[in-house]
């Protein structure tokens, strides 16, 4: 789902990022008008979860992984708006500092993983759990929108990847960048998607929608919740990261430039160009130097913890600037 440096043209980067600029600033309008100061700590834990959820990689048949992302989960308690917030910071962190995404597809990966995501499921849930919805209720429509949501953003992947023959090719009409057609991206990332990680999506964020409903409801209405229990989950998630060192095997279309070559044969020749560059502080959520399985195994934990603390610190940081207004 996180879209390397080096797939996409200059031309693909730079309409997504020309696209993104002013949804971020609108977004950061938005959730100025419809956050409450005292939502700050919900949306800093949200932002968190889904940093650390993307962490546990999923084995899926074919040798490939994926994972969660949860965009739903905090679109559904904090509305769409604030959910764009919240995963446009941590995937800013993911690139910049663990080079898990490319920095010059980060807008395309922010359309969708935030705009793709967030607005579609949040409506698909509101729609389903309109009025006072019964417990079983919040889990179908947290389900449907997460599995929803997720598809549509894989979708995106597929049909940015597959045009990059047909935009950016070479004068003997070799791809320079992602070498794959429209006819192998959507297969490639739809099929997984919607028969595993589609599923997986739709479960998480059925239990853990339906957990802050059913223990904290008032959240969903800016009312006062407590906070406690859900930063004590957060902790016990977060050192259960290294269950994500599980799947060994590479995200279809996100291999380093090394494994593209390897299965091409060839390295396309834009792609050569921009995509060996920046691989973050501690590149692939690891510490350069540390090796051994209870190395990895730490450096993977320290990792989840740095990286919390980080996008918790952006979260504080763009509440406090927003303060100052």
């Amino acid at each position: 789902m996180h879209i390397p440096d080096g797939y996409l043209s200059p031309k693909t980067c730079a309409f997504f990022f020309i696209a993104m600029v002013p949804i971020w600033y609108l977004a950061s309008k938005k959730a100025e008008k419809t956050l409450k100061l005292k939502q700050l700590p919900l949306l800093a834990l949200g932002a968190a979860f889904t940093f650390v959820i993307m962490m546990f990689n999923i084995p899926i048949p074919g040798g490939s992984s994926g994972h969660m992302v949860g965009s739903v989960i905090v679109s559904a308690v904090l509305g769409p708006w604030a959910a764009v917030v919240a995963l446009s910071l941590t995937l800013t962190l993911q690139a910049f500092l663990f080079g898990d995404g490319g920095i010059t597809a980060l807008g395309a990966n922010s359309f969708n993983m935030a705009i793709l995501m967030c607005f579609p499921g949040y409506y698909v849930y509101r729609a389903i759990s309109a009025g006072s919805p019964s417990g079983l209720r919040v889990i179908i429509a947290s389900g449907v929108a997460g599995y929803i949501a997720l598809n549509l953003a894989a979708l995106g992947v597929a049909l940015e990847l597959g045009i990059q023959p047909l935009i950016a090719a070479g004068i003997d009409g070799t791809p320079m960048y992602a070498p794959y057609p429209l006819s192998v991206t959507i297969p490639a990332m739809m099929i997984p998607h919607l028969l595993f990680l589609g599923p997986v999506e739709a479960v998480g964020t059925a239990l853990v929608v339906s957990y802050i409903h059913r223990t904290n409801s008032g959240l969903f209405y800016g009312g006062e919740g407590r906070m406690r229990p859900l930063w004590i989950a957060f902790m016990i998630i977060l050192f259960l990261v290294p269950i994500g060192l599980v799947a060994t095997g590479t995200p279809w279309g996100e291999w380093s430039m090394e494994e593209v070559k390897d299965i091409l044969g060839y390295l396309p020749s834009g792609m050569a160009q921009s995509g060996s560059g920046w691989k973050g502080l501690l590149p692939d959520y690891s510490i350069p130097g540390v090796e051994g399985r209870l190395g990895v195994v730490l450096a993977y934990i320290f990792s989840a913890l740095a990286g919390s603390v980080v996008v918790v610190f952006l979260i504080y940081l763009w509440g406090r600037l927003w303060r100052r207004q």
